[in-house]
């Protein structure tokens, strides 16, 4: 029954092929812009999981507060007021941490033969690498009797090891940062860039007590202070338990009164990207829906073509009913012949979305992930609304009284 009525609207279809063909425009443009608009949003929450992933997972970032003299305040880290000996407390006396890493930094000039690049230049201890889940690819890490004694070793992101060596292998070669060799012991692990644009593969990394001593002035070689501390929790505690953890330690140690404002900041970094990642969430379904609306006007267009051929094909309607055919057997003919137009759309209209998505990530390099519930979704809904928006064309059809249906001109 249902191949026969399937055979006769396929029929009916291409009796009027320019018209099916514009009625079939809404459904193929609504489920090719829901699949493309879905697969623009999937691809911007990966985008934001690797961001996540870069910075570290469950990380929170200690850092010196501003200054505030004569009611005069300077900017973040104005004072240096944190410190190695805090980076070692909080590892030591907070159960949910499992490391804790102090960082300081400069903008410098590398230097190696007759090549040179203005790169970050990062002190790190061995924890560093724990702290923000960034492996080395070649060679080694930075290690504790690397810290110890002040060694003149350097790691090299792979932006940095590509401006300063091209091609050639970076290991066991020395550069030179305000005049003072390093021998590169190994090369970071890529990681792209952040959510702020930054490249972080732009990077040179040396010993934290050898960049306090030889490269960053004589106000960090004479002090324990940093300029921050990346502290990683274990999976499955609570970072916000951890933070405050963090600053009544801090402040215990600062020796701050109860109205005194904290001397340092802490920062949950994954929280912004999590709460970006949620307004992707919300904006691709928002355009999701906005293309939907496509579809409902492929149905309505749907809807209005059926009646023109119920319209048009009275006589046959009646002339069906008088030789013995059902009310229900005119409802599932009509019924049939909108779900196959709206299928066939739906099929076009997949195979656009593919394509369009494709040709998104190719031109606007915009990253795009192809979702198949998302395709499956597109398609059904298009079946839907064929046969939604086609049953009232088909009970108007079903109705016809057989007489008057064989006497329309």
């Amino acid at each position: 029954m249902i191949g026969r009525n399937v055979r006769i609207a396929l029929r009916a279809l291409r009796v009027n092929l320019l018209r099916s063909a514009l009625t079939m425009l809404g459904i193929v443009i609504g489920v090719a812009a829901v699949i493309a608009m879905v697969a623009v949003g999937a691809g911007a929450r990966a985008r934001v999981d690797e961001q996540i992933r870069s910075l570290g997972s469950n990380l929170i970032i200690v850092a010196p507060s501003s200054t505030n003299v004569a009611g005069v305040r300077g900017g973040g880290g104005s004072r240096l007021t944190v410190t190695e000996d805090d980076a070692d407390a909080i590892q030591r006396e907070i159960p949910a941490v499992q490391a804790a890493a102090p960082t300081s930094r400069g903008t410098m000039q590398v230097v190696h033969g007759n090549l040179n690049w203005a790169t970050p230049v990062m002190g790190v201890t061995p924890a560093w690498f724990e702290a923000r889940d960034w492996g080395v690819v070649d060679g080694r890490a930075v290690a504790a009797h690397d810290h110890r004694a002040s060694a003149k070793v350097a790691l090299v992101g792979q932006t940095a090891a590509l401006n300063l060596f091209g091609d050639q292998d970076p290991i066991g070669r020395t550069i030179r940062i305000r005049s003072v060799p390093f021998t590169i012991v190994g090369v970071l692990d890529r990681k792209g860039q952040n959510t702020f644009g930054q490249d972080q593969d732009d990077i040179v990394m040396v010993p934290l007590s050898t960049a306090k001593r030889a490269l960053l002035g004589r106000s960090h070689a004479r002090t324990r202070a940093v300029q921050a501390i990346s502290v990683k929790v274990h999976e499955g505690e609570s970072l916000p338990d951890a933070v405050e953890q963090i600053r009544e330690l801090l402040r215990q140690r600062h020796r701050l009164h109860a109205t005194q404002e904290d001397d340092f900041t802490l920062r949950i970094l994954t929280e912004a990207l999590e709460s970006h990642q949620d307004a992707s969430r919300t904006m691709a379904w928002l355009l999701a829906a906005i293309a939907s609306v496509s579809l409902l006007v492929g149905g309505i267009g749907i809807m209005n073509i059926m009646l023109v051929s119920v319209t048009e094909r009275t006589r046959e309607i009646g002339l069906r009913m008088a030789v013995g055919a059902r009310a229900r057997d005119i409802l599932g003919q009509f019924l049939v012949e909108a779900a196959v137009i709206s299928m066939i759309g739906g099929v076009i209209g997949v195979a656009a979305g593919l394509g369009g998505s494709r040709a998104i990530a190719y031109f606007a390099e915009w990253r795009t992930l192809i979702a198949p519930e998302a395709v499956a979704v597109a398609f059904g809904f298009s079946a839907a609304v064929g046969l939604v928006f086609g049953l009232y064309p088909a009970r108007k059809a079903s109705r016809l009284d057989p007489i008057e249906a064989l006497r329309f001109e």
